[in-house]
């Protein structure tokens, strides 16, 4: 009911927000500032928790000042879930730079997001009528209040939320990627038999002990056949673990001494689609 009421009233102004997005919205580029002691810290309440003490020293991790409040880049792992309501942006930022450096193209499946590590992989579902996308972060933002995600057009579409330019949702993160992975994430699913697949490609940036997944299942009997026919494959050792948030059973190679040789094993093309995450 809550998210309902937010709606309609983000719905009334949004021919105001349409035209102050041009100056506050996504593809902010050289926008980004480091923090300031004087700025507001943000910290949201549906969204994925920002805390300082995550935010990392690097790169897309360093905390960033926008309209008087700084924001903390935040570690999250696969399963964590966040509501909200998304928007979208598309011809008015087609060709510019993104925030870490690409170009934005709003033909491709990706997102804007205030904390999230940039390329993290997030499942986007519509509540309003449950239709899915999968989209990569590659961008900060929006910076209006009460909004979530900026989707990109191809990603708004896929989830039937052009006309009604914003829309509630459900974020999921699924698992990290890289720049290369991105444009045609959505269709990158391979299907693997016995209701399972392989999916999402890349890397991770903070530290911990890493994992690299080769195959999803919603049926048991398949993660248990690709865990057993992998149990022991060269140093590495096979694991199944069934999450909490979609019940997909997930079969994990495990035994990677550090974030780069799990990074490389990934990219080496023995899995099609592997992509590693933090135990």
């Amino acid at each position: 009911m809550q998210i309902l009421k937010q709606l309609k009233a983000t719905l009334k102004i949004i021919p105001i927000l349409s035209i102050i997005s041009v100056f506050t919205g996504c593809g902010i580029g050289n926008l980004l500032s480091e923090s300031s002691g004087s700025a507001q810290v943000y910290y949201p309440s549906n969204d994925f928790k920002s805390n300082p003490s995550s935010s990392g020293g690097k790169g897309t991790m360093k905390p960033y000042t926008i309209n008087g409040k700084t924001y903390y880049p935040t570690v999250v792992s696969v399963g964590e879930t966040a509501d909200g309501i998304a928007s979208w942006y598309g011809p008015g930022f087609h060709g510019k730079k993104t925030s870490n450096g690409e170009i934005y193209d709003q033909n491709a499946f990706t997102a804007a997001h205030k904390t999230l590590p940039m390329n993290t992989i997030l499942k986007v579902t519509n509540l309003n009528n449950n239709r899915q996308v999968t989209v990569r972060i590659n961008d900060r933002g929006p910076f209006v209040n009460n909004r979530i995600i900026d989707l990109s057009n191809a990603a708004a579409k896929q989830i039937d939320m052009i006309h009604s330019g914003t829309a509630p949702v459900r974020l999921e993160v699924i698992g990290f990627g890289s720049s290369n992975s991105g444009n045609n994430i959505v269709h990158s699913n391979i299907n693997y038999g016995n209701g399972g697949e392989i999916s999402g490609n890349g890397q991770i940036y903070e530290g911990g002990n890493f994992m690299v997944q080769i195959g999803a299942f919603k049926n048991p009997e398949g993660a248990r056949t690709i865990a057993s026919r992998y149990k022991t494959y060269r140093t590495y050792s096979s694991t199944i673990r069934t999450s909490t948030v979609d019940g997909l059973n997930r079969v994990f190679l495990t035994g990677f001494r550090s974030e780069e040789e799990a990074r490389d094993f990934a990219a080496s093309g023995a899995f099609a689609g592997a992509f590693i995450v933090r135990e």
